[in-house]
């Protein structure tokens, strides 16, 4: 079907595809014309001119042929189940008749019949209802003595030119106006008049169509209105219908209206496009197929379509149709020399205007997506169109990530790509794409690749060897390639590093860590973890260290299971630089495992790493002193000495070292603290006595160690002492601060006394039961008489022992009158508490 108004190169897809209803009708419109036609889902009716209704399947052919007058067939209409017909003629013939049973009304009118519509559910109806229009609508319904009882709906405004019933609805248009008559309520609810007075009706008919049980579209001239039918509010109906009517939308349209129909929230509209002195020859006349969306006063162009239909130079508005199939988006025009179907575009459809475009990308990916839904479009047909499309434009990269997606499982397609890729010289394009799952070419096209990168490009060949796993080539006749390219190149890094992978893979370890030692690569310590070398580089230690000290340790103490400790220590004697390294990481880890070389590290702390050897000694208990001092001693380390010097007891020599050799007052102070030793401040003093700074900063710390008189009384008369008035002011202060503390501390004390005496009183006062299962501690009978009547007399101590006051012996002593626990006494145990 020929689109007029769609350019060939347009970006815009068209929403609709058309095609010609040929097989019987071709030859059904050859001698006569089409007058109108009914869609049900199973199958076409179609009415000619000569009187015939033609049965016909999807595609055109007829499957029954119907007689049905001499003159034009004006309107058919189906029930839903497509079991029975209404027909009507130009002659007044009226037929109802089953397709499936002999059941069927006949009558002939004094006048034309325009239009007859069917009840809905007329098949499975009791009444067998039906309305037609000529002068008059006149609804007819069987009764139930079987015959047929005739209604008048409605006259004298014309001839009935348009029928729609759609539930319990039917609408009517006439040369006036549109009425809707409720058939359940028997009520007529609407009037909608005609906007276009000045169009003769018979040249411009109405065109009505339901969009649903409540929704009508009028399309009249060049006006389109969307009406809802809705219930009226009881409490308004009085004498009043219980539906009416509200136009939602109305606008004008550019064209005449020839159908309606609908489309989703849109609506395809059939055009008849007048002749004008302006138009171009090509379009004039043409029939336009546009969907629209309807706004509230007007609507927005989807599409337009210009249809070429057979003789449409000779057509009116009146002369074409256009009719729905429900439930689905299929639309037939229908004119009388042709019937053309338009539906909407399905995914093949957009599929094949993509590869039109040569937009084969979005093509694949839409094949892609739906592909369980695909049925006369194989992906990768449109994936191979692609590519060489891509190839044709020279854009070999993207040609070659294609053949991934495009090619999948097919080697025999893989490999065909391949050799094409070699003819125009663009094997290392698709190298980097080639299957090498579980799904692999054969061996000789992978070492073809490789061939030819290691011709040109070093690099790329050790990508490839870094991508791809070993067995997907010959391994042996690489090695021998790449050792052919050495005894050019030998020094060559690239491939030797390469001739190193190639070797782990053939499992020649000692091959492949011999040369990465030799070029210090990065690798060497991932190949010795993942291959257990650790045998092998037991000799290669200093070469390990000196390439990268830190990774090369951590090995080292992470395996020492592998690698002793003292095999380390011997392979590093000779560099002890290398040596103390490996000797302090292992001291951080552990400080006992290497204990027997605590010594040996003294000097080499000593020599390389003097920070660390103080921290050292503080931690080390394997450490000899003596050693240790003379190393510091010698090299005159004073903090070493200092601290050596205090741990092996020489406090007074430690302390004299800070003073004399540092100089630092603080540092003084804070050893006399930590050793807390009397005399040490009593040299502290004595040292500090004739130097008037060093006095200061005794007078600003040891007030909490040392009573300040002392040494306030020892300095010399005169003696000028930088701030010394500061100094005194802050003794003052920290005995204030002491005695404010002592005071607080003994306030604390007495509240907490006082509280615990409160609640041990309170304890004490607490009652105690008493009851029959108590007993005399020295009677060891019931503590309670059995006549409670009686007086009695029961003594319970703070310890619960319980005495018939009678028991208990007569108090004496140094307390006549206080009695004790007999119990309690004979165990020494105080009864007080």
């Amino acid at each position: 079907m020929h689109l007029p108004n769609q350019e060939e190169d347009s970006e815009d897809e068209p929403k609709l595809k058309y095609e010609r209803l040929a097989n019987g009708v071709t030859e059904i419109l050859q001698n006569d014309a089409a007058s109108c036609m009914t869609v049900h889902d199973k199958f076409l009716a179609l009415g000619t001119h000569f009187g015939k209704v033609f049965l016909l399947d999807i595609q055109g052919n007829v499957t029954q042929k119907f007689e049905v007058s001499s003159v034009k067939i004006n309107q058919i209409s189906l029930d839903e189940s497509g079991e029975h017909i209404g027909v009507c003629s130009e002659d007044g013939k009226v037929q109802v008749l089953g397709l499936y049973t002999r059941e069927g009304f006949h009558e002939i009118f004094d006048c034309p019949i325009k239009v007859v519509a069917v009840h809905p559910q007329f098949t499975k109806s009791n009444y067998k209802q039906f309305v037609t229009g000529g002068k008059k609508l006149l609804l007819y319904e069987r009764n139930w003595l079987n015959r047929w009882k005739m209604t008048v709906l409605h006259e004298g405004e014309g001839s009935i030119t348009n029928i729609k019933w759609r539930a319990n609805l039917i609408a009517w248009a006439n040369n006036v106006r549109v009425k809707i008559y409720d058939i359940s309520s028997k009520q007529c609810i609407t009037n909608v008049l005609r906007d276009n007075v000045h169009l003769r009706p018979d040249m411009y008919p109405c065109s009505l169509c339901w969009k649903d049980n409540t929704t009508l579209i009028i399309g009249w001239g060049t006006s389109i209105k969307i009406c809802a039918v809705k219930e009226r509010n009881p409490t308004e109906m009085r004498d009043l219908p219980s539906r009416y009517v509200e136009i939602v939308t109305a606008f004008e349209t550019e064209f005449f209206i020839s159908g309606l129909a609908p489309l989703a929230d849109q609506l395809v509209v059939l055009y008849f496009v007048k002749n004008s002195d302006h138009m171009d020859e090509e379009f004039r006349a043409r029939p336009r197929l546009d969907i629209i969306l309807p706004l509230h006063e007007s609507y927005e162009e989807i599409s337009s379509d210009a249809l070429t239909v057979r003789n449409f130079r000779d057509n009116e508005c009146r002369d074409y149709r256009l009719e729905h199939s429900e439930g689905e988006s299929l639309f037939y025009i229908i004119s009388p020399k042709d019937i053309v179907g338009a539906r909407e575009r399905d995914q093949d459809d957009h599929i094949d205007w993509l590869l039109e475009k040569k937009k084969y990308e979005e093509a694949l990916m839409a094949a892609d997506i739906s592909f369980k839904n695909i049925k006369r479009h194989d992906v990768q047909k449109i994936g191979m169109a692609y590519i060489n499309h891509l190839v044709e434009k020279g854009d070999y990269d993207t040609a070659a990530r294609k053949c991934q997606k495009v090619l999948g499982k097919n080697m025999e397609l893989w490999e065909n790509e391949v050799y094409r890729f070699r003819t125009i010289g663009q094997l290392k394009a698709i190298s980097r794409y080639l299957p090498r799952g579980d799904l692999r070419l054969k061996p000789a096209i992978y070492e073809m690749i490789l061939y030819e990168f290691l011709k040109t490009d070093y690099e790329g060949f050790a990508t490839l060897i870094s991508m791809w796993p070993g067995d997907l080539y010959n391994n042996k006749v690489i090695v021998q390639a790449v050792n052919d390219h050495l005894q050019k190149d030998p020094s060559n890094s690239t491939l030797l590093t390469t001739l190193a992978e190639l070797c782990t893979y053939d499992q020649r370890y000692d091959k492949a860590l011999e040369i990465y030692l030799k070029l210090r690569h990065k690798d060497v310590y991932q190949l010795i973890h993942k291959h257990n070398l650790f045998t092998s580089i037991e000799d290669k230690i200093v070469l390990l260290m000196e390439f990268d000290k830190e990774k090369a340790v951590d090995m080292l103490l992470d395996n020492e299971d592998k690698i002793s400790i003292d095999r380390v220590v011997e392979e590093l004697a000779d560099r002890p630089e290398l040596l103390h390294m490996y000797l302090h990481e292992l001291f951080k880890r552990d400080h006992h495992k290497g204990q027997k070389y605590h010594e040996r590290q003294i000097g080499l702390y000593a020599e390389f790493d003097r920070p660390n050897l103080l921290p050292f000694l503080r931690d080390s208990t394997h450490c000899p002193l003596e050693k240790a001092l003379e190393v510091c001693q010698q090299r005159n380390f004073v903090e070493e000495t200092v601290f050596l010097l205090s741990r092996m007891g020489n406090s007074r020599r430690a302390l004299q070292m800070i003073m004399e050799e540092l100089q630092d007052v603080d540092k003084a102070i804070e050893f006399a603290k930590e050793q807390d030793d009397a005399e040490l401040w009593e040299d502290l003093i004595s040292y500090s006595i004739d130097k008037p700074p060093f006095i200061t900063g005794l007078l600003n710390n040891i007030g909490t160690h040392v009573d300040p008189i002392l040494l306030i009384h020892r300095i010399k008369e005169g003696m000028e002492i930088p701030n010394l008035r500061d100094s005194l002011v802050k003794i003052l202060q920290d005995y204030n601060l002491q005695i404010l503390l002592r005071e607080g501390c003994k306030k604390i004390l007495v509240a907490d006394s006082l509280s615990l005496l409160q609640k041990m009183h309170k304890t004490q006062m607490r009652g105690v039961r008493v009851d029959e299962e108590n007993i005399c501690e020295s009677c060891h009978a019931a503590i309670l008489p059995s006549d409670m009547g009686k007086p009695f007399g029961v003594v319970m101590f703070h310890c619960r022992h319980m005495f018939h006051r009678e028991c208990l012996p007569s108090s004496g002593g140094a307390f006549p009158g206080v009695q004790y626990c007999n119990i309690c006494s004979a165990k020494r145990v105080d009864p007080w508490k």
